[in-house]
């Protein structure tokens, strides 16, 4: 049977997605002092930073839509939060100094694994001096950004593509019956690309990239502070676009680059040339700013020739935004001195390291037999963002794309707090992954929170 209704037309469009608001973009440089105390591994025998291999950035992406409600997002190099108190320290400052609320600011790590301690309680210990300092640092240099970029908002367009990268593998490996964290020969990868050309004026002024793989090229072998693979992701589209790039980490529990664990700089950098050169790639496939390709007409040759011709386009006006909390459940846990127990033969750095990971992820974030894990959830016309605290393995942004397949969706792992924890798969657990003993949540975590994600981002787009 013949469908015409399927057929293509003159005038027919490729469409491109798009957020159409008031965009701002600004930049503070964040990197940690040398001697900053940057031990993030358990095999680590120093403790102090001796240098830094590229520099680490804050950038804030303020966007205020048709609902006159600024968003502002917070890109920044940075570890991970080890603590309840530091995070909402940081973020309560950022929100007090630009009068938002906390459903406003999305403040993402980059999760690189060189970078300095995020916990001031570790003062007391070789660099830790430097910590406190350094937390307010970070404050000021958000509020400093943020307001810089809310200032500064002009009309603008956001238009969204994806392209794929091979960097991400898949981290769990079986050798011998013991699961490690390592690159699993047979595994797959969610290898998408989420990508957001920020123009203004018809000029591009930024370039947002949304990938999920962990930052752990760099190991304990490296002394110097690093942004990973991000930098050199960074300097290769930023020299293309001579614009920021802001990068974003996306569900990636379970997905690492496949070499990694090293203290050579040169593995990190050629991992962040690849991803950049990802970008490039997707970005140079778009159209100009603010246009679509069109069928415009037909000429004839040789052949008759199908004509597409950039044409401007209008949409992409929708803006709302909300933050809501999903029960959680929490499996049988053990106390710290039975866990101290069960680690007594190994290496007494790398138990230690475990030991306070342990402490800290239950501070501030348990309190009784369930959790609330919050989930941050933004619409910006076609397109919608969602970032929450913990480390969701790929399938929570897999399936948010197979659901809403025609909307961008970007999600970010390790975006504000409390909730600095893993959310394997039930395989994870029945294989007896680090992730899975790592955290306090039971099987069925990761589901829920699927779930809850899906209701938000439907309620976003149907409103």
């Amino acid at each position: 049977m013949n469908d015409t209704a399927a057929a293509t037309r003159l005038g027919d469009r490729i469409r491109v997605p798009r957020t159409r608001a008031r965009i701002g973009v600004a930049r503070r440089d964040i990197t940690p002092p040398v001697g900053i105390r940057a031990k993030n591994w358990g095999p680590a025998d120093w403790e102090r930073s001796e240098g830094v291999h590229r520099p680490f950035e804050l950038t804030a992406l303020a966007v205020i839509g048709a609902d006159e409600r600024p968003r502002v997002l917070l890109a920044v190099d940075g570890t991970w939060w080890r603590r309840v108190a530091d995070e909402q320290g940081v973020r309560g400052a950022i929100l007090d100094g630009l009068g938002l609320e906390p459903d406003q600011l999305m403040l993402s790590l980059s999760h690189t694994h060189a970078g300095a301690v995020l916990c001031a309680a570790d003062a007391h210990l070789p660099g830790g001096e430097l910590i406190p300092g350094y937390l307010e640092a970070l404050s000021a240099a958000g509020v400093a950004a943020g307001r810089e970029a809310l200032d500064g908002a002009r009309p603008g367009l956001i238009e969204w593509t994806t392209g794929t990268c091979t960097l991400a593998a898949e981290r769990e490996l079986d050798l011998d019956g013991r699961a490690l964290v390592g690159y699993n020969p047979q595994g797959t990868a969610d290898d998408t690309v989420t990508i957001g050309r920020i123009s203004v004026d018809g000029r591009v002024r930024a370039t947002l990239v949304n990938y999920a793989c962990h930052p752990t090229t760099l190991a304990w072998q490296s002394r110097e502070v690093s942004p990973d693979y991000v930098g050199a992701m960074r300097e290769i589209v930023e020299a293309a676009t001579g614009e920021p790039c802001l990068f974003v980490q996306g569900a990636s529990g379970e997905l690492a680059p496949r070499e990694q664990y090293t203290g050579d700089v040169t593995v990190a950098d050629r991992h962040g040339r690849s991803l950049g050169h990802a970008v490039l790639a997707a970005l140079d496939a778009l159209p100009l700013p603010g246009e679509e390709l069109t069928l415009d007409g037909v000429v004839e040759s040789g052949a008759p020739l199908a004509i597409w011709a950039g044409r401007p386009v209008d949409g992409g006006d929708g803006a709302r935004g909300v933050v809501a909390a999903v029960e959680l459940p929490l499996r049988d846990l053990p106390t710290l001195d039975q866990l101290a127990e069960e680690w007594k033969d190994i290496d007494p750095r790398s138990r230690d390291e475990r030991l306070g990971r342990a402490r800290n992820l239950r501070d501030g974030y348990i309190d009784g037999p369930t959790v609330q894990h919050p989930v941050w959830a933004w619409r910006w016309g076609d397109a919608v963002i969602v970032g929450h605290p913990g480390e969701a393995y790929s399938r929570l942004q897999t399936t948010l794309r197979e659901r809403f397949p025609a909307t961008p969706i970007v999600v970010m792992n390790l975006t504000n707090g409390p909730g600095f924890v893993y959310l394997p798969t039930r395989e994870a657990y029945d294989r007896g992954a680090y992730q899975a003993w790592q955290t306090p949540l039971a099987a069925g975590a990761l589901e829920l929170l699927e779930a809850h994600a899906v209701t938000l981002v439907a309620s976003l787009l149907d409103d």
